[in-house]
């Protein structure tokens, strides 16, 4: 999957628009990014790319990058 449709899903994800998030954006400084968003994340990962991940996976995460990393 390409880095584009990516991003949308994670934009869509946290009800962003479009273009608005870029991969070196740090997770604790987006203001949507919460416990709520965690568990999206989980099931995004799972119905999307097949991986099962957890909460300490998503604590290790502190990037944008970091989530796309993890889609591969």
């Amino acid at each position: 999957m390409e880095v584009n449709k990516k991003m949308e899903l994670l934009e869509d994800m946290l009800e962003l628009d479009e273009g608005t998030l870029q991969a070196g954006d740090v997770l604790n400084e987006i203001e949507e990014w919460d416990s709520m968003a965690a568990l999206s994340l989980i099931v995004l990962m799972d119905e999307e790319f097949g991986k099962e991940i957890n909460g300490s996976d998503i604590k290790k995460l502190s990037t944008v990058q970091d989530i796309l990393d993890l889609m591969d």
